[in-house]
């Protein structure tokens, strides 16, 4: 059985350590036919780095890596180009002279794998004096592979003066290529986000963005087919339609992918499903993000974004959803198109993601850590039992042992919203299948939630003094005509109170 190539992102460690490779090389070999420039947005650890490593290993001509492989019988490997590869992917680079000394090092790893030493220290002068003498000496034009071309300015995407010092910095970095065009054979550059062409590749024109190319979708990550295939003898005996469940769902127009570090640990974990690449990251920038927009969460799950928003991007402008879903937290479900241009139908892609993502939402919307698995469990545990009295009396505690601080330097409670927020999250910080603004024929419900072929209806409401208008909706609305087919179907109004910060009315009934 094949090694786990668990951190690796060099092709030749993988080929020559008998790890398992899902061999990307027909998709590589229909980008390197022709001369050409290309940008990929992927979520972190998604294999961009290898998949960057294997097109310099094709282009330097190591025929010998690819035998096997789709490529190893159809490339032209006499030809041999000089590659340099710029990889701003390592550390926390927070200032400008951290960022040149980061350039500088990449610098000095490239001058090396062409045998060519920089007259000049400044990281401008450098690139371009590797780029012209490199296809002078090798009498070739040049490849220039790029990694991570955003993470300095991710690192500082709070901070948004340091962040802009990083835009300038490495848009004056990127123009060496526009300028050198001449010279250069190939340009791959991958990252997390998408930040404008006209503000990061001035000039660039040339420049094709693959992210939501149907025939590249699957560049990166595992499909279900690699599973059963590629791994077979390493997921013999996992629950598939739960590992589907879990961890697939990533979609870039054609067929779903998995983030290839998850499945690595899970079977590395002997099928323990956790968040594992999750835990991997520091998503805290959603907090501070979260903090100057009000959202409503429950939107999340639904939301339908133009292509505006998820390709304007840029440090003076910076779109929530568009940062989601270039970070891997929300994906495309749907494109549609129609004469006022194409829409993306956005929601959470699986349940590592809904059960991690809405546990963050809960620390931001209440501030509570150690309290809140005691509150999950009370709630799963009423729901399951079908106690709906219980429900109430644990959501009551729920909001009562909610810090009043958090009250008092913000002004969320005063919205609806708010409180929906809160029992949402709750509710799929379990993993529960919800569905949030729940759509009938006569109108959308709050919230539906299934569970163990059972139906909870909700409808919200704020208001001062208890009226009976939520669970009156409800039943005016007709909601559960939807939900004919289950067993149990149970309606829940809840009303909330401003001033009280908590439950005033709630009633129940089962249809």
């Amino acid at each position: 059985m094949k090694n786990l190539p668990i951190g690796i992102q060099t092709l030749s460690k993988i080929i020559e350590g008998d790890f398992v490779y899902v061999d990307k090389t027909e998709i590589a070999y229909s980008l390197i036919q022709k001369a050409g420039y290309y940008f990929l947005s992927r979520p972190r650890r998604f294999g961009k780095s290898l998949f960057l490593d294997t097109l310099k290993e094709i282009f330097e001509g190591n025929k010998e890596l690819f035998k096997g492989l789709y490529i190893y019988d159809k490339w032209d490997w006499d030809v041999k180009y000089p590659v340099l590869k710029i990889s701003m992917g390592s550390g926390v680079i927070n200032n400008i002279e951290k960022l040149n000394k980061r350039l500088n090092s990449t610098l000095k790893d490239a001058e090396k794998a062409v045998g060519i030493n920089c007259l000049s220290s400044d990281p401008q002068e450098c690139f371009k004096e590797l780029i012209q003498k490199a296809s002078e000496k090798y009498n070739q034009k040049v490849v220039v592979l790029i990694d991570e071309y955003d993470k300095p300015i991710l690192d500082n995407i709070i901070d948004k003066e340091v962040a802009r010092e990083m835009r300038d910095a490495m848009k004056d970095f990127y123009g060496v290529i526009k300028d050198n065009d001449a010279y250069i054979q190939f340009v791959f550059i991958t990252g997390v986000s998408k930040f404008s062409k006209m503000n990061l590749f001035s000039g660039l024109n040339n420049l094709e963005d693959i992210t939501l190319d149907e025939k590249f979708a699957t560049i990166c990550g595992y499909t279900h087919n690699d599973l059963l295939t590629v791994f077979s003898e390493h997921l013999q005996g996992a629950d598939m339609e739960k590992v589907k469940k879990w961890y697939n769902g990533y979609y870039y127009l054609g067929d779903k992918v998995y983030n290839p570090f998850d499945i690595l640990l899970f079977i590395r974990k002997n099928f323990d499903f956790r968040n594992y690449w999750w835990e991997t990251g520091n998503p805290s920038f959603l907090i501070d993000m979260l903090k100057t927009q009000n959202y409503y969460i429950p939107e999340l799950e639904n939301f339908t974004a133009n292509e505006e928003i998820l390709n304007t991007f840029d440090v003076e402008r910076i779109e929530l959803v568009a940062l989601l879903w270039q970070t891997g937290y929300l994906t495309i479900t749907e494109r549609i198109e129609d004469i006022f241009g194409i829409e993306y139908k956005l929601a959470i892609p699986n349940k590592e993601i809904s059960i991690s993502l809405n546990n963050l939402f809960i620390t931001y919307l209440t501030t509570q850590t150690t309290e809140k698995l005691k509150h999950q469990k009370k709630i799963l545990y009423m729901l399951r039992n079908e106690d709906l009295d219980g429900f109430r009396d644990a959501l009551f505690s729920l909001f009562a042992s909610i810090p009043y601080t958090n009250f008092t330097n913000s002004e969320l409670y005063k919205y609806e919203g708010y409180y929906a927020n809160v029992v949402y999250t709750y509710l799929a910080g379990v993993g529960l299948d919800i569905i949030p603004e729940d759509i009938t024929n006569l109108g959308r419900m709050d919230l539906s939630v299934k569970l163990e072929g059972k139906v909870f209806i909700f409808e919200f409401k704020l208001t001062e003094k208890a009226t009976g208008n939520a669970l009156k909706q409800i039943k005016e609305k007709r909601y559960y005509e939807k939900y004919q087919n289950f067993k149990n179907i149970y309606l829940i109004g809840i009303e909330f109170s401003r001033e009280k910060r908590n439950i005033i009315g709630y009633e129940w009934e089962k249809v």
